[in-house]
């Protein structure tokens, strides 16, 4: 039986890492190798790197001092790649097979992808098949609106018809890997995941679903594995600010018995 998975997120805008906040407030971080090296010496399962830029040139620029020869997405992967020793899945703006080939190239074990799995559906079928269905991770981010499940594409900004459950299993039926399922209305928020809503897509697919948005405290990892049934739980905001808080997180699992990887002295 595969272990129980607990996953960094980091998120990219503008070449710096940043913190989300319902997917509408940033706040910048760093650059994005600032935390790499605390993720690699806390052995984390794997790590996430997801590029939301919505707007100008992808370019270590902000608050924080560039890093030498980064000055685009791409420059980002490689050299993220070459200092991480843990599985590395990168996405944002991959709306078409040949961009996810060019970042599985340059370095990236998994692709991340949102909005064109629902735009342009073959695009599952078609990483899957080039690079395996373990490389291609499909992104869905849900809201309750008057407390129904909605599902939302273009980062959040235009909400669909398309029922969240039945889309997750389009999405494996197409061929993907693997489901993030992203909370909008609890990015950044710090009060646990929508255990209700991922326990909802975990129980319709056979696939593994990883679950994003709202962890504040290490109990909400082991809620949403045990109550929400997620093969992972995954998360930004948490790791930025504790110091060791991988470690503790995984000895918080642990102890409360999930099977966890737990490459450290007890």
């Amino acid at each position: 039986m595969l272990k129980v998975r607990l996953i960094p997120v980091l998120y990219l805008m503008n070449g710096q890492i940043v913190r989300s906040e319902s997917f509408s407030k940033f706040q910048t971080i760093g650059n994005p190798l600032n935390e790499l090296g605390r993720f690699s010496e806390w052995r984390v399962d794997e790590l996430v790197y997801a590029d939301i830029t919505r707007q100008g040139e992808h370019v270590a620029r902000s608050i924080d001092q560039p890093v030498k020869g980064m000055t685009d997405t791409l420059s980002v992967l490689r050299e993220i790649s070459r200092l991480a020793f843990m599985p590395l899945t990168f996405g944002g703006r991959i709306d078409n097979p040949e961009t996810a080939e060019i970042y599985i190239l340059n370095g990236a074990d998994k692709v991340l992808i949102n909005t064109a799995c629902y735009r342009t559906p073959s695009i599952v079928g078609d990483v899957s098949r080039t690079h395996g269905s373990q490389a291609m991770v499909a992104g869905m981010d849900i809201k309750r609106v008057d407390g129904k499940l909605t599902l939302w594409i273009d980062q959040a900004r235009i909400p669909v018809e398309d029922d969240p459950v039945e889309y997750a299993k389009k999405l494996e039926g197409l061929g993907a890997g693997e489901i993030l399922v992203n909370s909008i209305d609890r990015d950044g928020m710090g009060e646990g995941y929508d255990i209700a809503a991922v326990r909802e897509i975990a129980d319709a697919v056979s696939i593994p679903v990883v679950a994003a948005g709202g962890a504040g405290f290490f109990d909400d990892f082991v809620d949403i594995v045990r109550n929400g049934h997620a093969s992972a739980a995954a998360a930004g905001n948490i790791f930025h600010f504790t110091e060791h808080s991988y470690k503790r997180a995984k000895k918080t699992m642990k102890a409360n018995g999930l099977d966890v990887r737990f490459p450290y002295a007890s």
